[in-house]
């Protein structure tokens, strides 16, 4: 393969796995404290001290 084919499919695949860290951190942090987030309950909360 050329060099330059070597590069453009590393940049498609380091820039797709980019791509699914920060879609995967933007809904793990949407979950944790957008509006889903209500719906988690807080097994600590209900008991209290």
């Amino acid at each position: 393969m050329k060099t330059t084919t070597l590069v453009a499919i590393s940049i498609y695949v380091f820039s797709s796995i980019f791509d699914l860290l920060v879609s995967f951190t933007g809904y793990a942090l949407y979950t944790a404290f957008g509006q889903p987030s209500q719906q988690v309950r807080d097994p600590f909360e209900e008991h209290g001290n």
